[in-house]
C-alpha cells in the first residue's frame, strides 16, 4: 500500500476516509505527495474511466523509492535516456512535459514517409535532438503505465483501459505550447449503440483537416490496426474500433512500410492474440478523403506490451507470468545496434535487476556497450541472455 499526505492528512490508500480525501484533492487540484521517501514526490490526481487515481508526474519515476508502485527504472537503461532535456523537457510547476518533433503538424505539399527519417540533404547541419513518430509512441506508451506488468492483471487490461490510460498520458504533454492531446486522435472503444455519438465526435475532431484553401494542420493518430486493405493503389488502413473509417496509404508508402517494419509486421502475423499499434500523421482532402503522411509501427503482446523481436516476444510472455512487477524498456529512437535493458524486474532479490537480450547479430561495439551500462549501474542487478548460447536462462529469483 502507498502511504500519501493529503491535504495535511497522512493516509494509506485503503484507509477509511481516503476516497473522501481523493475527491477534495481532484476536485481542489492539490498535489498529493508520495511518502515512499524523503523528501515526499510531488504526485495528482486524475480521472480515468470515472476513477479517481493517484498517478506519478511525468518523468519523475526515477525519485520514488525502488519498492514503490510508482518507481520506474532508470532512463539512462532505455532509449528515454538521450532523449531527456532535449527533445523532452519536463516543467515541474506545471507538471507537464514539453516535445520537440522531427515530423512535421502542417502540410507541407506532397510528403509520403514511413519511418521518420529524411534523406541526405547535401548539406551539414547541427543536429537537435527530437522525437520521431516512433519515439513519440514509445513515449505515450512509457508515460501511460502501459509498460508495466504483474500477472495479477491477467485479463484485465482491454482497449478500454488502453485508450483512457493513453488520452490521459496526452494531457501532460504539449508541442510548442499547445496540448497534444488537442492534436492526437485514438479511437473510442466502439459501441454499436453509440455509433451516431462516437462518429459525430470523431468528425468534430477531425474537421479541420478537410479545409479546401489556408495552411492545413495534420492530425496525429494512435491506433490498433485491423487490416491492410488492398486498394486500386496502395493500401486502405483500416483501424479498430473505427468501423467505416478508411485511410489511404500511397503504394510506395506502403512498399517502404513493409520494408522498414518487416519484423513488426511479422511478430503481428505470427499470433492471433497480438496487436499491430500504428502512430501516424494524417491530412484529408476537400473531397474527404483522408490520407496517411507519415506512419510507424509497434508490435505488442496480448497483454498490449511491447515487443521489437522474437527474443522479446520470448521474455515478456515469460515474466507475464509472474506475479511481482516487471516493467518493459522501450528503444525510443536508438539505433538497433545499441543496448537497452529489455525489461526490468523490481522485484527480484535485494536489488532491481535489470535484463538484457543480447541478439545473433551483436558484435564488438555492442558487448562493450552493454559491459559499460552494467558496471555504471552498481544499484541494479542484470541478468544477461546471449541469444548464441542457447536457450534463455532462468530468471532472477
Amino acid at each position: 500500500m502507498r502511504r500519501f499526505l493529503l491535504d495535511g492528512t497522512i493516509l494509506e490508500e485503503g484507509d477509511e476516509g481516503f476516497q473522501d480525501l481523493l475527491i477534495r484533492a481532484y476536485r481542489g487540484k492539490v498535489r498529493p505527495l508520495c511518502l515512499c521517501c524523503d523528501p515526499p514526490v510531488p504526485m495528482y490526481v486524475t480521472d480515468i474511466g470515472d476513477q479517481l487515481v493517484i498517478k506519478r508526474m511525468p518523468l519523475s519515476g526515477g525519485k520514488h523509492d525502488p519498492a514503490c508502485p510508482s518507481y520506474e527504472p532508470p532512463y539512462e537503461l532505455s532509449g528515454l535516456g538521450p532523449l531527456m532535456g532535449g527533445a523532452i523537457r519536463f516543467d515541474p510547476t506545471s507538471g507537464t512535459a514539453s516535445l520537440k518533433l522531427d515530423f512535421s503538424l502542417s502540410k507541407r505539399g506532397v510528403v509520403s514517409r514511413s519511418n521518420g527519417s529524411a534523406g541526405s540533404t547535401g548539406s551539414v547541419r547541427n543536429e537537435t535532438k527530437k522525437l520521431s513518430l516512433r519515439g513519440l509512441l514509445h513515449f505515450l506508451w512509457h508515460e501511460s503505465g502501459l509498460t508495466e506488468w504483474t500477472s495479477h492483471w491477467a485479463g484485465k487490461r482491454h482497449w478500454w483501459q488502453v485508450y483512457h490510460h493513453l488520452c490521459e498520458a496526452a494531457q501532460r504533454m504539449e508541442v510548442r505550447g499547445q496540448a497534444l492531446a488537442d492534436r492526437l486522435l485514438i479511437p473510442e472503444p466502439f459501441r454499436a449503440g453509440d455509433k451516431a455519438a462516437i462518429e459525430q465526435r470523431r468528425a468534430q475532431k477531425l474537421t479541420g483537416l478537410f479545409q479546401a484553401a489556408g495552411s492545413k494542420k495534420l492530425m496525429v493518430l494512435v491506433g490498433d490496426i485491423k487490416e491492410f486493405a488492398e486498394a486500386r493503389s496502395g493500401r486502405q488502413v483500416v483501424i479498430k474500433h473505427m468501423p467505416g473509417f478508411r485511410l489511404y496509404l500511397e503504394q510506395p508508402a506502403w512498399r517502404s512500410l513493409q520494408r522498414r517494419f518487416e519484423t513488426e509486421l511479422m511478430l503481428w502475423q505470427s499470433t492471433g492474440t497480438s496487436h499491430l499499434m500504428a502512430i501516424m500523421t494524417i491530412g484529408g482532402t476537400p473531397a474527404g478523403i483522408a490520407t496517411i503522411h507519415e506512419i510507424a509501427l509497434m508490435a505488442v503482446t496480448e497483454h498490449w506490451l511491447p515487443i521489437e523481436s522474437a527474443y522479446e516476444q520470448l521474455l515478456v510472455n515469460r515474466l507475464g507470468r509472474l506475479r511481482s512487477k516487471s516493467v518493459k524498456g522501450l528503444r525510443f529512437d536508438l539505433p538497433r545496434i545499441h543496448p537497452f535493458a529489455n525489461a526490468i524486474l523490481q522485484d527480484a532479490g535485494p536489488l532491481p535487476c535489470a535484463l538484457y537480450i543480447v541478439p545473433p547479430d551483436a558484435g564488438d561495439d555492442f558487448q562493450a556497450a552493454l559491459g559499460e551500462m552494467i558496471e555504471a549501474r552498481p544499484d541494479l542487478a542484470s541478468w544477461v541472455w546471449q541469444v548464441t548460447e542457447g536457450d534463455m536462462p532462468p530468471l532472477p529469483a
